[in-house]
This record gives C-alpha cells, structure tokens and sequence, in this order.
C-alpha cells in the first residue's frame, strides 16, 4: 500500500505525524511526507522520504501578521478574531502546494492520504482522486470549530479540481489525545497512542545521573521564538524560580541560550529524552510540549501566549494535572507560587500520572495501522 503524508513547513505541525508514518514503513508500506522544499531535511531527518511541492513562503511573517502578535496583546485579544484570518492563510499556503502535490500524486497513486488539521492541500487532492483522507490531530481537536470557515475558504480552490465542496474534517480522523483532554467533535475517530516524537538528538552523559533535587524543566517549544522572540518567556521564569531548591533545565532552541549563570542549558535536545528525569514543567502550552509531559506524568504550569494556547492551558487546568497563568498574571511572586504548589501538592502529579496512565492504554500507532489498511481496502 502506498500512504502520503502531507504537512505544510512547520515542525510543530509535522512531529505528531511521524510516528504512524513509522508504523506504516515498519508494516511493509511505501511512505511519503510532501512539504515545501525547505522543509524537506527536517522530514529526512526523521527517516522518512521526502517529496518537495509548492514553493517555500515566510510563514512566521504571515503568522505574525494574521495573529496581529505583539508584546502588549492582552488575554481577551488571544481568544477572539483570530481564526477566520488564520483560515485564509492557511488556504494560502495550500494554493502554493496543491497544484504539485496533485501532479506528485496523480503518477504516485496512494491508496491513503494523510494530512494534518491545517494542510488543506491533502484533502483537496484526496477528494479528486477518489482515495480516503485521514485528517491526523496534533492533540485537542480546537480545528474542528474552523470547519465552516474552512469551507468558504476553499471553495475557489476545490472548484479547480471538480469539487462542489471541500471537506477538511475527512473520512476518519486519528486521535492521540487522551479523552479527559479531549473536546467533543462529531467526527469517525481512531484513538491512538501518544507516542512523542520531538526531533533529533543525542543522549547527554549526564541524563544517566539522578538529579539531586526536585527538576523542572523549563520551555518554549519550536514555534513561539518564530513568531516574536520577545513572547520567549525561558529567562523571566528562571528568574523567579531560581531561589526555589530545584534543579533548573532550560530547554531552548539553538540561540535562544542567553539566560542565567547556575542553570543547566539544552539546545535542541528532544524533549521526550529530557522529560522523564524531570518533576515538573513550566512552558508555552503548545500541545507537543504538553503532552510529551503528560507521558512522563509531568505536572504543568503554562503561560500562554497564543490563542491556541489558551485553549489547551485551560484543557490541562481542567484535568488537574496542571494549572496556567495569563501573560499579565505572570509576575515572579505568581510564578514562583505556582511551580511551587506544582512540587508540593501530590493532587498535580496524581491527576497527570492518571493522563499518562491514559496514553498507554490507547492502541498504539501499528494498531491503527491496521484500521486504516482495512479503510484503503473497502475503498
């Protein structure tokens, strides 16, 4: 069988793709992963085939023109009139891509197309060839709210390739949210395993070491840094937790190191290596972030700085595995009070040990695989 996955040129957007794209190579199946050329090493570096379509774009500058991102943005404008624009520029960015993805898989021929939730080209050119769409969540399903947008967005688009209408939500969506977190969406879903994938990396020496004290982890995520260095918070949360009897991990990406003496910095280490020697983590609220921590067990403290941020910052507190400050909570008294009572009080780490125990009962990728080969051929 032949499965192309598509994403457009964001790691953030491409990681929770790979590991069923795994599970598909290790069944004995022929994989492809189409993005823009630029993003074709990051896709090789997770040892898959890469197939470059469209043409590269500034995403970061066109995101932070659609969020309107800037340092004095107050909570209430994180939540409203943002995703009806952020529709449009994702509808862009698949008119830059479907033309040549369509050309790739008319001569390829997959039997399944893979997509996530904003790689609008991946449905679009299933639709036209007939084939199953397999719509893939990144984690709490918050694009299912976009789906009428979706549809006026894309009717243009659809209409170049025979199509009265363009459905986005597909015909089964994979699910590697646990259900607590989960919202509720009237979508054919197959749960599967949260199995992280985060780049990359080497094993440091030192992770063999227990730590000596209680460790947090401190992050930003892949995304953030892109769109406006200034909403990076790493440095303002160490300085208010560096008093604390902890050990410090600042995990950052490349050039983002310049933070305190007395703190252990990580550039690009893979967080699902770093996260199970760790007691708690403090970050953006991205959901690759979060629920890498949730399969280590981790309590979380997010401070949001997005409008999808916010929406998984009150997803986690809901569960109790975790709690969230807004951006103009966050003052270093908050701060510290609240990785505090993330070590202190066992009620955090029982609820996201419950999430994790959650994970791990949910069919693994090579499970779904096996549905989704039965998909192809009832087709």
């Amino acid at each position: 069988m032949r499965v192309l996955f598509t994403t457009w040129a964001w790691p953030s957007h491409f990681y929770p793709l790979v590991p069923l794209a795994w599970a598909f190579r290790c069944a004995g199946h022929e994989v492809r992963v189409a993005s823009q050329p630029g993003f074709a090493e990051e896709i090789i570096e997770s040892g898959l085939t890469a197939v470059a379509v469209g043409e590269d774009i500034d995403v970061a500058a066109s995101a932070r023109e659609t969020l309107g991102v800037r340092d004095d943005v107050r909570p209430s404008e994180l939540r409203t009139g943002k995703g009806e624009r952020a529709v449009r520029m994702f509808a862009g960015i698949a008119a830059s891509m479907v033309d040549d993805l369509s050309a790739f898989a008319g001569a390829w021929r997959p039997d399944l197309v893979v997509y996530e939730p904003t790689t609008y080209a991946g449905p679009i050119v299933a639709a036209a060839l007939g084939v199953p769409s397999v719509r893939h969540l990144w984690g709490i399903d918050f694009s299912y709210r976009a789906k009428d947008w979706e549809s006026a967005a894309l009717r243009p688009l659809g209409a170049r390739f025979g199509l009265s209408s363009v459905d986005t939500i597909g015909t089964v969506t994979v699910d590697p949210c646990p259900a607590s977190l989960q919202l509720a969406a009237p979508v054919r879903r197959e749960d599967m395993r949260y199995v992280p994938y985060n780049g990359p990396g080497t094993v440091p020496d030192w992770l063999a070491e227990p730590p000596g004290k209680p460790r947090v982890c401190v992050t930003w995520g892949t995304s953030t840094g892109r769109l406006d260095p200034r909403l990076v918070l790493v440095r303002t949360v160490i300085e208010a937790i560096l008093d604390l009897d902890v050990e410090v991990i600042a995990a950052v990406r490349a050039g983002e190191a310049d933070l305190l003496d007395g703190v252990r910095v990580v550039e690009d280490l893979p967080l699902n290596l770093l996260l199970p020697t760790c007691d708690a983590l403090v970050a953006q609220g991205g959901l690759g972030t979060m629920l890498t921590g949730l399969c280590s067990g981790l309590p979380q403290l997010i401070i949001p700085q997005l409008p999808e941020t916010v929406s998984n910052a009150e997803q986690l507190r809901a569960t109790g595995a975790g709690t969230f400050l807004h951006r103009e909570e966050a003052g270093s008294a908050a701060i510290r009070a609240a990785v505090a009572g993330l070590l202190e009080e066992p009620r955090y780490r029982e609820a996201a040990g419950k999430l994790k125990q959650e994970i791990e009962t949910r069919p693994s990728p090579l499970d779904v695989v096996t549905r989704l080969e039965s998909l192809a051929g009832a087709r």
